[in-house]
Protein backbone atom coordinates (compact mmCIF):
# COMPACT_ATOMS: atom_id res chain seq x y z
CA UNK A 1 0.00 0.00 0.00
CA UNK A 2 1.35 3.38 -0.94
CA UNK A 3 0.31 6.06 1.53
CA UNK A 4 -0.63 9.48 0.13
CA UNK A 5 -2.81 10.67 3.00
CA UNK A 6 -2.50 10.17 6.75
CA UNK A 7 -4.81 7.32 7.81
CA UNK A 8 -5.28 9.10 11.17
CA UNK A 9 -6.19 12.66 10.12
CA UNK A 10 -6.62 12.49 6.34
CA UNK A 11 -4.07 15.22 5.57
CA UNK A 12 -1.78 14.86 2.58
CA UNK A 13 1.56 13.37 3.54
CA UNK A 14 4.92 14.93 2.71
CA UNK A 15 8.15 13.13 1.99
CA UNK A 16 10.68 12.91 4.83
CA UNK A 17 14.17 11.44 4.62
CA UNK A 18 14.59 8.32 6.78
CA UNK A 19 18.24 7.27 6.78
CA UNK A 20 18.70 4.20 4.60
CA UNK A 21 14.99 4.02 3.64
CA UNK A 22 15.20 7.24 1.65
CA UNK A 23 12.10 9.41 1.25
CA UNK A 24 9.10 8.13 3.22
CA UNK A 25 5.51 9.47 3.39
CA UNK A 26 5.26 11.51 6.62
CA UNK A 27 2.52 13.23 8.64
CA UNK A 28 3.81 16.38 10.38
CA UNK A 29 0.77 16.60 12.67
CA UNK A 30 1.25 13.09 14.08
CA UNK A 31 5.05 12.92 13.61
CA UNK A 32 4.61 9.51 11.94
CA UNK A 33 6.17 7.88 8.91
CA UNK A 34 4.04 5.52 6.83
CA UNK A 35 6.20 2.93 5.10
CA UNK A 36 4.80 1.40 1.93
CA UNK A 37 3.76 -2.15 2.73
CA UNK A 38 2.59 -4.95 0.44
CA UNK A 39 -0.36 -7.13 1.45
CA UNK A 40 0.93 -10.50 2.75
CA UNK A 41 -0.64 -13.59 1.23
CA UNK A 42 0.16 -17.29 1.52
CA UNK A 43 0.04 -19.82 -1.28
CA UNK A 44 0.45 -23.51 -0.52
CA UNK A 45 0.97 -26.68 -2.51
CA UNK A 46 -0.65 -29.54 -0.60
CA UNK A 47 0.83 -32.96 -1.40
CA UNK A 48 -0.65 -36.43 -0.83
CA UNK A 49 1.55 -39.23 -2.15
CA UNK A 50 2.00 -38.39 -5.87
CA UNK A 51 -0.96 -36.01 -5.94
CA UNK A 52 -1.36 -32.27 -5.46
CA UNK A 53 -4.45 -30.36 -4.37
CA UNK A 54 -5.74 -28.07 -7.15
CA UNK A 55 -8.61 -25.58 -7.11
CA UNK A 56 -10.64 -23.68 -9.67
CA UNK A 57 -11.43 -20.05 -8.88
CA UNK A 58 -12.45 -18.15 -12.01
CA UNK A 59 -12.07 -14.77 -10.33
CA UNK A 60 -8.33 -15.51 -10.12
CA UNK A 61 -7.80 -17.21 -13.51
CA UNK A 62 -10.56 -17.98 -16.00
CA UNK A 63 -9.03 -21.11 -17.54
CA UNK A 64 -6.47 -22.29 -15.01
CA UNK A 65 -6.31 -24.33 -11.86
CA UNK A 66 -4.56 -22.82 -8.84
CA UNK A 67 -3.14 -23.70 -5.45
CA UNK A 68 -4.73 -22.81 -2.11
CA UNK A 69 -4.04 -19.18 -1.20
CA UNK A 70 -5.28 -16.44 1.07
CA UNK A 71 -4.43 -13.25 2.92
CA UNK A 72 -2.71 -13.20 6.28
CA UNK A 73 -5.09 -11.91 8.95
CA UNK A 74 -3.98 -9.50 11.65
CA UNK A 75 -2.97 -11.45 14.77
CA UNK A 76 -1.99 -14.71 13.08
CA UNK A 77 1.35 -16.08 11.91
CA UNK A 78 1.82 -17.02 8.27
CA UNK A 79 1.97 -20.68 9.32
CA UNK A 80 -1.42 -20.31 11.02
CA UNK A 81 -2.71 -18.70 7.83
CA UNK A 82 -1.51 -21.71 5.79
CA UNK A 83 -3.43 -24.14 8.03
CA UNK A 84 -6.52 -21.90 8.19
CA UNK A 85 -6.75 -21.30 4.44
CA UNK A 86 -6.34 -24.97 3.54
CA UNK A 87 -9.01 -25.94 6.08
CA UNK A 88 -11.40 -23.14 5.04
CA UNK A 89 -11.13 -23.72 1.28
CA UNK A 90 -10.85 -27.52 1.21
CA UNK A 91 -11.89 -28.96 4.57
CA UNK A 92 -8.66 -30.91 5.03
CA UNK A 93 -5.90 -30.74 7.62
CA UNK A 94 -2.22 -30.52 6.75
CA UNK A 95 1.13 -31.23 8.40
CA UNK A 96 4.85 -30.70 7.74
CA UNK A 97 4.47 -27.13 6.46
CA UNK A 98 7.65 -25.95 4.72
CA UNK A 99 8.48 -22.44 3.52
CA UNK A 100 9.65 -22.37 -0.12
CA UNK A 101 10.32 -18.65 -0.66
CA UNK A 102 8.43 -15.58 -1.72
CA UNK A 103 7.01 -14.03 -4.86
CA UNK A 104 5.91 -10.45 -5.46
CA UNK A 105 2.81 -9.69 -7.49
CA UNK A 106 3.37 -6.07 -8.50
CA UNK A 107 0.01 -5.58 -10.18
CA UNK A 108 -1.79 -6.13 -6.85
CA UNK A 109 1.00 -5.13 -4.41
CA UNK A 110 0.96 -8.60 -2.83
CA UNK A 111 3.89 -10.40 -1.26
CA UNK A 112 3.15 -14.10 -1.69
CA UNK A 113 4.77 -16.35 0.91
CA UNK A 114 4.99 -19.79 -0.69
CA UNK A 115 4.73 -23.10 1.14
CA UNK A 116 4.31 -26.80 0.63
CA UNK A 117 2.54 -29.08 3.09
CA UNK A 118 1.49 -32.69 3.30
CA UNK A 119 -2.02 -34.04 3.70
CA UNK A 120 -2.80 -35.05 7.29
CA UNK A 121 -6.50 -35.83 7.57
CA UNK A 122 -10.01 -35.16 6.33
CA UNK A 123 -12.22 -35.35 3.29
CA UNK A 124 -12.41 -32.58 0.72
CA UNK A 125 -15.28 -30.19 1.44
CA UNK A 126 -15.34 -27.36 -1.07
CA UNK A 127 -15.99 -23.90 0.35
CA UNK A 128 -18.29 -21.37 -1.34
CA UNK A 129 -15.32 -19.32 -2.58
CA UNK A 130 -14.04 -22.31 -4.58
CA UNK A 131 -15.74 -23.59 -7.73
CA UNK A 132 -13.94 -26.91 -7.78
CA UNK A 133 -11.28 -28.70 -5.73
CA UNK A 134 -9.72 -32.14 -6.14
CA UNK A 135 -6.54 -34.12 -5.93
CA UNK A 136 -4.68 -34.32 -9.23
CA UNK A 137 -1.49 -35.92 -10.42
CA UNK A 138 1.53 -33.81 -9.59
CA UNK A 139 2.83 -34.73 -13.04
CA UNK A 140 -0.12 -32.88 -14.63
CA UNK A 141 -0.11 -29.80 -12.37
CA UNK A 142 2.07 -27.49 -14.50
CA UNK A 143 -0.08 -28.17 -17.57
CA UNK A 144 -3.30 -27.63 -15.62
CA UNK A 145 -2.05 -24.30 -14.22
CA UNK A 146 -1.68 -22.72 -17.65
CA UNK A 147 -2.30 -19.10 -16.54
CA UNK A 148 -0.76 -19.26 -13.05
CA UNK A 149 2.95 -18.53 -13.44
CA UNK A 150 3.56 -18.22 -9.70
CA UNK A 151 1.73 -21.50 -9.05
CA UNK A 152 3.82 -23.24 -11.70
CA UNK A 153 7.04 -21.96 -10.09
CA UNK A 154 5.86 -23.37 -6.76
CA UNK A 155 5.08 -26.75 -8.32
CA UNK A 156 8.61 -26.81 -9.80
CA UNK A 157 10.03 -26.14 -6.31
CA UNK A 158 7.86 -28.92 -4.87
CA UNK A 159 9.11 -31.32 -7.54
CA UNK A 160 12.67 -30.52 -6.43
CA UNK A 161 11.73 -30.95 -2.76
CA UNK A 162 10.27 -34.42 -3.36
CA UNK A 163 13.28 -35.41 -5.52
CA UNK A 164 11.13 -35.96 -8.61
CA UNK A 165 13.34 -37.40 -11.37
CA UNK A 166 10.85 -37.86 -14.20
CA UNK A 167 10.27 -35.61 -17.21
CA UNK A 168 6.47 -35.86 -17.63
CA UNK A 169 5.75 -33.12 -15.08
CA UNK A 170 7.78 -30.64 -17.15
CA UNK A 171 6.29 -31.46 -20.55
CA UNK A 172 4.29 -28.23 -20.78
CA UNK A 173 7.45 -26.27 -20.03
CA UNK A 174 9.47 -28.18 -22.62
CA UNK A 175 6.86 -28.48 -25.38
CA UNK A 176 4.95 -25.30 -24.55
CA UNK A 177 1.84 -27.46 -24.88
CA UNK A 178 -1.75 -26.51 -24.25
CA UNK A 179 -3.57 -28.07 -21.30
CA UNK A 180 -6.24 -29.64 -23.44
CA UNK A 181 -3.87 -31.66 -25.63
CA UNK A 182 -4.14 -35.41 -25.29
CA UNK A 183 -0.81 -35.71 -23.41
CA UNK A 184 -2.06 -33.49 -20.58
Amino acid sequence: MKFKFCPLCGKELIEKYSWDEGGVPYCKDHDLMFFDTPKPCVIVAVIKDDQILLLKQSYIFKDSKVLVSGYVTNGETVEETVHREVLEETGIEIKDVKYLGSEYLKSREIIMLTFMAHYKDGEIKKSDEVEWVAWGSIEDAICEMSEDEIGKRIVRKVLEEIDYTGQRAYRCDINNCECNQEDA
